[in-house]
């Protein structure tokens, strides 16, 4: 028995994960607790639900208890062909031998994957700011240090400023057009210099797609993987959570470059095992309704982004509003000396309407707010902007 003195303190949690920012949407959900009439204008959801053949397809899974084991690592062979398709059409990706595609719980699992796979640690990786929280914390959480790089007043990328920042521990550019938190849609010709900059320099580009078909004003789509030159150095994250309304199955994939395989393949059977097959079959379903099912509701979506629009360029110049061309998102910069987690948790407890504070996205000098028009239906998204408009009107000078 050793002789030691026992000690009875608790042992530390990592100071790794002590570094990572908390995540922001389960804070807003305890907010939505304590104000349970507040209306959120916060989670990037859609209102409306899977289509009705990937339910289906999810009722008839079958019972016998070999289709209840483990699946492949990568997916399903037949998700596999659809997706396959899906690039081609949607996308102008045509896969080679030099591409696979591995499906995954989310985008969120495939950032990690591609993280995993890359990076050691003390790597960077470039984010544009405003950025997508969960990219920040999941490159703390490997060690790997984020280089946040401004963009514009109207939320664009700025070549020459991503190209200063790039050092001999850079790994990877990341982009997400159409955007989280901004809702800017990034041009092809933009795009292209970043993917440029990346195979000049060694680089990858990690390509965040998922809101690819929520497009407005005649704005277009570009998927880096459809460039010139780009199949070796480019990977690519896609997701079903907004477009077919899939956010709880967890389903997305990835089109990676093929010597990545191996490595992402280690990364997602240690996390996961395996995509859950059920989602799986109800993917392909979805999949097979095509772009068509989330386009079919993008009218009603049009006109909410419209009035929210409008209302918010009332709050002008106390609020600025830079129109947003994709996704679902308004990015709004308020003139306030308030902090915006300050702002925010007024809002919601003085005028019961939750929106999600812009520190959480790297926005820290001035005070911003996300507001995401895509999770209610018109009249009540309408009914938490006359909120915000009501709340934001009081709380910040004119």
């Amino acid at each position: 028995m050793s002789s030691r003195t026992p000690s009875h303190s608790l042992p530390a949690v990592s100071h790794r994960m002590q570094a990572v920012q908390s995540p922001i949407i389960p804070i807003i959900g305890e907010w939505l607790r304590t104000y349970p009439d507040a209306i959120s204008l916060g989670q990037g959801v859609v209102f409306y639900a899977p289509p009705l053949a990937a339910l289906r397809a999810a009722c008839d899974y079958p019972p016998e208890p070999a289709a209840h084991h483990y699946g492949a690592v990568e997916g399903r062979a037949d998700l596999h062909a659809i997706i396959r398709r899906k690039l081609a059409t949607d996308n102008a990706v045509h896969a080679d031998d030099r591409q696979r595609i591995i499906v995954t719980a989310g985008s969120n699992m495939g950032f990690m994957n591609a993280l995993f796979a890359i990076t050691d640690p003390g790597d960077e990786i470039i984010l544009l700011s405003p950025y997508y929280f969960n990219h920040e914390m999941a490159i703390r959480m490997l060690d790997c240090t984020c280089v946040a790089v401004p963009t514009d007043a109207h939320y664009q990328p700025d070549l020459a400023a991503i190209e200063a920042a790039i050092t001999p521990r850079t790994r990877a550019i990341v982009t997400v057009s159409p955007n989280n938190p901004t809702g800017a849609v990034y041009p092809r010709e933009t795009l292209a210099g970043i993917n440029e900059l990346c195979r000049h320099h060694g680089l990858f580009h990690i390509s965040d797609e998922a809101y690819e078909y929520f497009l407005y004003d005649g704005t277009e789509h570009c998927s880096p993987a459809s460039l010139p030159g780009a199949a070796d150095h480019t990977i690519s994250l896609f997701s079903l959570s907004k477009a077919y309304g899939f956010a709880g199955w967890r389903i997305g994939y990835m089109l990676i470059p093929a010597r990545l395989t191996e490595a992402v393949k280690k990364a997602q059977d240690t996390c996961l095992i395996c995509p859950t097959l059920v989602a799986q079959q109800a993917a392909v379903a979805a999949l097979e309704q095509g772009a068509d099912y989330c386009r079919s509701y993008l009218q009603q979506l049009t006109a909410t982004r419209a009035r929210v629009l409008e209302e918010l360029r009332r709050l002008e110049p106390a609020c600025e509003c830079p129109a947003a061309a994709g996704a679902f998102y308004i990015l709004l910069r308020v003139h306030t000396p308030l902090d915006s987690m300050t702002l925010a948790h007024r809002l919601v407890s003085e005028h019961g309407v939750a929106v999600v504070p812009g520190q959480t996205f790297g926005c820290m000098n001035g005070c911003y707010l996300r507001i995401s028009y895509g999770a209610l239906e018109g009249q009540a998204a309408l009914a938490g902007l006359e909120r915000l408009v009501t709340g934001l009107s009081a709380l910040v000078s004119h």
